[in-house]
């Protein structure tokens, strides 16, 4: 704790698209977005959900789907992390499952040298209906089943993706963390509903960061998601966010602040059950 308490402030940066089913402009638009974040300061970056592909056509993310280890959304974001000499967390991208015709919905860890550190596949699996709005993740997606986090310059930080934001326990399975990182595509019927309040939720009983990049938009596929990147401290103020349209959220994650948190309010040893 006292090494925290003494560290400097650390910028970290959310980014935000309105991804489209052309994955070569969207890894453009993400290109740009990452060298404006690298720009003004951050050294932790995050991607959104899907940033590479948003399709009418959900089987479009299993023709692009990618083996572990190889593939050019692989290759690309390694390749920005060591570019801009950032931390990036690659939102989502698909890559092989044990189905022929499914995919791991999963995020990749890039240090600032390039070098692959952490991954996780999201765990639960959305699915929605109400009236003519229907979504249904299982259909093409094939779940993960364990918690990742790993050593960043923010600290210790766990990932977690989307629809795994209703789920608390999958948070407190982290351990004590630093930051917490969701990449996120809610809806906008979903988002404008449960999103700040669930996102706040998450850091204040973990008394930690979150950091939730989001896509943000009308989408050409039709759907519309809800935006609203968003940055949070451990108290639960919300530190940044924009609304819609791409762009770049940017904070200082704040080490002090931690402690400080933690300390006044000691929520995390006071718990009784595991």
């Amino acid at each position: 704790m006292n090494d925290k308490v003494s560290a400097a402030p650390v910028r970290i940066a959310a980014i935000q698209t309105v991804s489209s089913p052309d994955v070569q402009a969207n890894l453009g638009v993400v290109a740009t977005l990452i060298a404006e974040a690298a720009a003004a300061g951050a050294r932790l970056v995050a991607l959104p959900e899907y940033f590479a592909l948003i399709s009418k056509d959900e089987a479009a993310k299993v023709r692009i789907r990618e083996p572990e280890g190889a593939g050019p959304l692989q290759d690309f974001l390694a390749d920005a992390a060591r570019r801009h000499g950032v931390w990036l967390i690659g939102g989502t991208i698909p890559l092989r499952a044990e189905a022929a015709d499914k995919v791991r919905n999963t995020t990749l860890v890039f240090d600032d040298q390039g070098r692959r550190v952490a991954r996780y596949d999201k765990v639960h699996l959305f699915g929605f209906q109400r009236g003519e709005e229907r979504y249904n993740e299982a259909a093409t997606i094939e779940p993960g089943a364990t918690v990742a986090c790993f050593e960043s310059p923010a600290g210790r930080t766990g990932l977690s993706v989307c629809y795994d934001l209703r789920f608390p326990e999958l948070f407190r399975a982290m351990g004590e963390v630093d930051l917490i990182v969701l990449p996120a595509a809610f809806t906008w019927t979903t988002g404008r509903a449960h999103w700040e309040v669930l996102l706040r939720a998450r850091a204040i009983e973990n008394q930690c960061y979150l950091m939730a990049p989001a896509q943000g938009g009308h989408h050409e596929s039709g759907r519309v998601t809800w935006g609203h990147t968003m940055i949070i401290d451990p108290w639960g103020e919300i530190l940044a966010c924009r609304e819609e349209g791409p762009g770049v959220v940017i904070a200082d994650l704040d080490p002090a602040r931690i402690a400080a948190v933690r300390e006044s309010l000691p929520a995390l040893r006071h718990r009784c059950l595991a």
